[in-house]
């Protein structure tokens, strides 16, 4: 469950994201593309495109 007393950052990804990508593929996207544990204790926060 989340909740936001555990989170301890936020991340913002500008731009637009292809959320078609899934979990997995989203995951991926912190790990690869930003150098972030997408398992740590922080809130990615992504935006779709139109």
């Amino acid at each position: 469950m989340l909740t936001l007393s555990n989170i301890d950052r936020v991340y913002l990804a500008c731009g637009s994201t292809d959320l078609r990508k899934s979990i997995d593929g989203l995951a991926a996207l912190v790990q690869e593309g930003f150098g972030l544990d997408p398992f740590s204790l922080c809130l990615f926060v992504v935006v779709g495109h139109d």
